[in-house]
């Protein structure tokens, strides 16, 4: 890995930053690092304010979609609330069908099967929609490129409102509304938004045109904090205020759904890091092996006994899924080793027996070993289906752009997308893909890198420095976890590697000159224990993180990467 220390801020700055908010010279360059240059931005910055959430009515079309939202109630029409089976659509799904159903009986909630329907808008939804007379539907987190299924289902006397965050096609589709920030002629001010976040953003405008108190939404924030979390949006802006007020909501009063999983980890304080490790995989194993109804029944279920038995059978699909992509990872990492003939700047593998719904998770493992941008395919009815994941720099989305020509259908991020195609265009797609990763490629995006925010000294580590490093949270993309480096450092003898086929690293570190030690793990590092044999000094990239064992709280060092000094 390329070890890329971040470059210190203006001394003047940091200076100041010293005097005005915390005398510590690392606290006050992570602030710097983040933008933030007086004791006004650190005051927002370290206390998110829910005041600060932008008018929902900044957005374009949500004076449309609540006024339709409007006349469904007045009306009497049935409302389907529809969403996508990851955690992002499913917790969308859950917070606007609650939302809707305190305020108005006649809604209904559909999502879409992985497997028969695929992503997004389907014709059984609409068809679904049609059968159980809803004349609206409102889809979450998908319909940003819907054009000919809101064309159809105009035909059946059908209205859409489309929540999306994804980027636009050419064409907008003909909806009642299409709240999408990522749209170019919306002005909203925040363009990363979850799904979840731009259906949250609806539920704001309909409560602020109905005079709903804002307290009365805070109940579904937690919902929000996790689609921001399994979702990976930048942690800035808005989003940083909805996840900080979310876990709040999570930790303090959690939904039944939310408790059921807690309690697994006896109910121990989760941050956003807990949120993606333990609550979001959980959530998407539901829509991977079995059906994305299970999760957002859970997430609605109101009595809590009810939520343990529904996650427990979650828990079971969370289980297979672990089993099941272990599995089809080492099959494509042999398929790798068995083509690998000439270096390759990209990695597309494909079986037939492959499970649909872990293929994403697949691809991501696949780039731990082989970091290259990847696409893994299945089968999927008469066509093959593909979730693909890249690497830092990597735009993958304009990549699938130029390979459209072997493409049915594509949508996605920069980072992660899906796509369908024919079977027999599976090695023309692997051939153009192959050529426009090399041609278009940066040299630094062929290496994975940790950016290090700064060197520092272990004796600069303590509770009282560590209390203020966890007001940075909740982290995420924009707002990165602070990663330091410390050099010079020994292992006191009893390091050794731990876990399923010594894969992790557990160390017992010490600096010269300080008679503390350190509790250390580094996850996928156990082949780096002869680093620290017979004491020899080595460098560590790590974080600081907060152990809990038996009631015991210490700090500890969780590495990253080491190196001999």
């Amino acid at each position: 890995m390329n070890w890329n220390i971040l470059p210190k801020g203006n001394n003047s700055i940091v200076s100041k930053l010293r005097k005005e908010v915390y005398d510590n010279e690392t606290i006050a360059n992570l602030l710097v690092q983040r933008g933030i240059e007086d004791f006004d931005g650190a005051k927002e910055f370290f206390r998110p304010n829910i005041k600060r959430l932008h008018d929902p009515f900044l957005m374009k079309d949500m004076s449309e979609a609540v006024t339709r939202i409007e006349k469904a109630i007045s009306e009497g029409e049935k409302i389907l609330v529809y969403g996508d089976y990851d955690v992002d659509g499913t917790t969308a799904v859950a917070m606007m069908y609650s939302f809707l159903k305190t305020h108005y009986p006649n809604v209904d909630a559909y999502v879409p099967d992985r497997y028969s329907e695929g992503y997004g808008v389907s014709i059984q939804g609409i068809d679904y929609a049609d059968e159980n007379d809803c004349s609206l539907i409102i889809a979450l987190d998908c319909g940003i490129k819907a054009n000919a299924k809101v064309d159809y289902a105009s035909e059946k006397n059908i209205d859409f409102i489309i929540c999306d965050h994804h980027t636009p096609g050419d064409e907008i589709p003909k909806a009642i509304a299409v709240l999408d920030p990522k749209r170019k002629d919306d002005e909203y001010p925040f363009k990363e938004l979850s799904g979840c976040g731009v259906g949250f953003k609806l539920i704001q405008a309909f409560s602020t045109k109905n005079s709903i108190p804002f307290s009365n939404l805070t109940q579904y924030l937690d919902l929000v904090a996790v689609s921001i979390g399994a979702d990976i949006v930048p942690m800035v802006g808005e989003n940083r205020i909805l996840a900080h007020h979310g876990l709040i909501r999570l930790n303090s009063y959690p939904r039944p759904g939310f408790k059921a999983i807690m309690e697994l980890y006896n109910n121990q304080q989760f941050s956003i890091t807990d949120v993606v490790f333990k609550i979001a995989p959980r959530i998407n194993a539901a829509g991977r092996m079995k059906h994305g109804k299970y999760a957002v029944r859970l997430m609605i279920q109101p009595d809590l006994e009810q939520a343990r038995i529904q996650s427990g059978k979650i828990n079971e699909f969370n289980i297979n899924r672990k089993e099941t992509d272990k599995n089809i990872t080492t099959e494509a990492l042999i398929q790798i080793e068995d083509n690998e003939e000439t270096e390759r700047f990209s990695t597309v593998v494909y079986s037939e027996n492959w499970h649909k719904g872990v293929i994403g998770i697949v691809a991501s493992r696949l780039i731990e070993t082989y970091y290259r941008p990847t696409v893994v395919f299945t089968k999927s009815g008469d066509k093959l289906a593909a979730s693909v994941r890249s690497v830092k720099g990597f735009d993958v989305y304009e990549a699938l752009v130029k390979c459209s020509e072997f493409i049915e259908q594509f949508g996605g991020h920069k980072y992660a997308a899906g796509l369908t195609i024919l079977e027999e265009d599976y090695d023309k797609f692997k051939d153009k893909f192959e050529e426009v990763v090399k041609e278009t490629i940066a040299e630094s995006s062929l290496n994975p890198e940790i950016k290090i925010s700064s060197e520092i000294t272990l004796d600069k580590i303590d509770a009282k420095f560590y209390k203020i490093l966890k007001q940075f949270s909740p982290f995420g993309p924009g707002n990165m976890h602070p990663v330091f480096v410390s050099r010079g450092l020994t292992d006191n003898g009893l390091g050794k590697k731990v876990g399923e086929d010594g894969a992790h690293l557990k160390l017992n570190i010490v600096h010269a000159g300080d008679d503390r030690t350190f509790n250390s793990i580094g996850f996928g590092l156990g082949d780096k224990l002869d680093v620290t044999k017979n004491k020899g000094q080595f460098d560590a990239v790590f974080v600081v993180e907060e152990n809990n064992w038996q009631g015991i709280t210490s700090l500890q060092l969780s590495l990253r990467d080491i190196r001999e000094s």
